[in-house]
């Protein structure tokens, strides 16, 4: 087994992934990015899971990118790169497919990849001290369309044209006004808020938040939806869960939801 570059915390029905490379501000490299996909395509599959929040280990960094000593061994010409870009983007898409709501909790940097792994999660919550940016045109080489995928549909073209042309690192002021971060607070109250924030979402209906991640990601696609797509709706009026909802509101108690 190699080294444990993702480690995985559970209470309950909230999931803890954990980006595991605090010697090196969690700089991601390959098994980091392969393992990160495991994980998260493991913890999609589990119904009994309500929430996940993704964050870097130690509080000095959620992630500052790829590690650059990685690029002469693992990714120094266009076949290589393209063969560690395959790992990179499933991982990718392992987050961005997550059937379970996402908390992006964020301390310290958060840069070039990392920012394209919070980006593609459903909530981002920073502390006042955290730093943002994509400063890729130092190296000498681009962002890929799938990994670019995320941050445009976060802030669209003229937000991420001027991250990535300009490369600046800005701090987390900024990132609240250009929309990278759904909130951000004092770097003492970060991890008390993603968790509260995880868990307004595991008390609510699962089902109900599975529905809104899929919907959002068919509203992307900017083809026309399908009359089959527009009924899928109203498959919540059929579940348990919508019973046990307004119920518990008539009678003004706690809802207790099943995911059924």
């Amino acid at each position: 087994m190699s080294a444990e570059y993702i480690l995985l915390e559970r209470e309950q029905d909230i999931a803890t992934v954990i980006l595991n490379r605090p010697q090196k501000l969690n700089a991601l490299i390959k098994p980091m990015w392969q393992q990160l996909g495991e994980t998260l395509r493991s913890l999609s599959a589990d119904d009994s899971l309500r929430c996940i929040v993704l964050r870097g280990a130690g509080d000095k960094s959620f992630a500052p990118g790829n590690d650059i000593s990685e690029f002469k061994d693992a990714r120094s010409n266009s076949r290589d790169a393209k063969a560690y870009g395959e790992i990179h983007h499933q991982a990718l898409a392992a987050i961005y497919e997550c059937r379970h709501p996402i908390v992006a909790l964020i301390q310290g940097i958060c840069v070039g990849g990392g920012l394209e792994i919070a980006s593609l999660c459903d909530l981002r919550i920073c502390g006042d001290s955290s730093r943002f940016g994509v400063p890729i045109n130092r190296l000498g080489l681009c962002v890929g369309l799938r990994e670019m995928q995320g941050l445009h549909q976060l802030v669209g073209k003229a937000v991420t044209m001027e991250i990535l042309l300009e490369g600046r690192v800005f701090d987390a002021a900024e990132a609240m006004q250009k929309g990278l971060v759904t909130r951000v607070v004092a770097d003492d109250q970060v991890i008390e808020e993603a968790y509260a924030s995880a868990r307004r979402i595991a008390d609510g209906a699962p089902l109900v938040a599975r529905w809104h991640k899929q919907f959002m990601r068919r509203l992307a696609d900017p083809a026309p939806l399908t009359e089959q797509e527009k009924d899928e709706s109203y498959r919540c009026y059929d579940t348990e869960d919508f019973h046990v909802g307004y119920t518990s509101f008539l009678e003004k108690t706690r809802p207790e939801f099943s995911g059924k």
